[in-house]
């Protein structure tokens, strides 16, 4: 197979229309989500899908929406990054790419100095995402006099921040959008033992918060057999239709990331997809056909492994993101937390969607920060954002909660 053929991207001729992305390459458990994820940082919807693989090879086409501006080719090279090479074919059944961990991305300081303004947070985290710089930490602080003192722990998608042309073209393009107002702007190694999970502190968070905000069971949650339904959310799982394969059915409501969040979820029960069709109906019913077996290539027959999947599956479509929040003495401040995968990777494009929702509302931004934390045996990626309102919230609470969860989950769209 020529190189090029692996993933083709065919760009929609009118405006309405979906472009669609087909991908043709040796399969890998969780190739799914890896692609998934990296549509969904392009800031795409995927709006249907279907996959199918012989446990081998793997053939997915995508039908994705998204902004005019979408830099196509720059998507192919990134999926095709994540797409296992032709050559690991004949290896694939025999070494799975679990066992082979990748090394781990260097990790970077950017330190950015600039006189304060309403929204100037997510204006540098736009052209930072534009720069293909994936925030992994951060530290946002005022001081009084109006100064911003922003700490970014970044990796670089490109692999080349460690360069001088990388460095100074970073520092470039924020010089061009900030021009006066920056005062400095440094960048520094400083590996990726920053980001580890056990190096947040014990206390960041509050205890009646963590129970608050992680709740890891369903509200009205009801049981019977291998059917879960609430609200809309439909989960079943089906061994009748199949002699090979477990046959998995969601309906439920559609949101940003939708596929990629369901992906995840197979991705860290290790479970692989042979045939599988998502497609959304009238702009917002999801349905997903899933037939998928696990690891040792078997059906899920245990009733309790089937109940378990079921769970996952229906929290993680319907509560993908915690959002509260809560007063921190005279102050307010923003909690908005996300599961971590299992190999340690985050959901893209959450910063952008906090500080956007919170540029909208014109509300300012006092200080920042992304830690990482095991809450109920899950790592957790968690933002705080202290709200710079002068003891007073300009919008209400509940209206200022509903303004970012509907960002982070696309209905503003609606």
């Amino acid at each position: 197979m020529l190189f090029d053929d692996v993933v083709i991207i065919k760009q929609s001729e009118k405006q309405d229309e979906a472009t669609v992305i087909t991908i043709n390459c040796p399969d890998k458990t969780g190739l799914g989500c890896d692609l998934c994820r990296t549509i969904l940082f392009f800031g795409l919807s995927i709006i249907r899908g279907d996959v199918s693989t012989d446990g081998k090879w793997c053939y997915i086409v995508f039908w994705v929406t998204g902004k005019p501006g979408t830099i196509w080719s720059l998507l192919k090279t990134r999926l095709l990054e994540v797409c296992p090479s032709v050559s690991s074919a004949n290896t694939l059944m025999f070494y799975r790419p679990e066992s082979r961990p990748p090394k781990p991305a260097d990790v970077f300081l950017l330190k950015f100095c600039c006189h304060d303004r309403q929204g100037l947070l997510h204006d540098v985290i736009h052209l930072l995402c534009e720069l293909e710089l994936v925030i992994q930490r951060v530290k946002v602080s005022t001081t009084p006099d109006g100064m911003v003192m922003d700490l970014f722990f970044v990796t670089d998608t490109r692999e080349l921040l460690h360069t001088s042309k990388r460095k100074q073209d970073t520092q470039d393009h924020l010089k061009a959008v900030f021009m006066d107002a920056m005062i400095s702007c440094d960048i520094e190694m400083v590996g990726p033992d920053f980001t580890a999970c056990s190096n947040c502190p014990p206390s960041f968070i509050p205890p009646a918060i963590t129970e608050q905000t992680f709740d890891l069971e369903m509200v009205d949650e009801t049981k019977n057999g291998s059917t879960h339904s609430s609200n809309g959310l439909s989960v079943t799982v089906d061994n009748s239709l199949s002699p090979a394969h477990t046959l998995v059915q969601v309906v439920c409501r559609d949101h940003k990331g939708l596929l990629y969040d369901v992906m995840r979820t197979l991705k860290d029960y290790n479970i692989q997809i042979s045939y599988g069709r998502f497609t959304i109906k009238d702009g917002k019913s999801c349905e997903f056909d899933l037939f998928i077996v696990q690891a040792d290539g078997k059906k899920i027959i245990d009733p309790s492994k089937q109940s378990s999947l079921i769970s996952r599956i229906k929290m993680e479509v319907s509560r993908p993101l915690r959002v509260v929040l809560v007063n921190r003495g005279p102050d307010t401040e923003l909690l908005v937390a996300n599961p971590v995968e299992l190999c340690g990777k985050g959901r893209p494009l959450v910063f952008y969607d906090i500080t956007l929702a919170l540029k909208l509302l014109n509300m300012g931004i006092f200080s920042a920060e992304i830690n990482r934390h095991l809450i109920g045996g899950r790592e957790w990626e968690v933002y705080r954002v202290l709200l710079d309102e002068g003891g007073k919230l300009r919008v209400p609470k509940d209206k200022c909660e509903e303004a970012v969860l509907k960002m982070l989950m696309g209905w503003d769209r609606s």
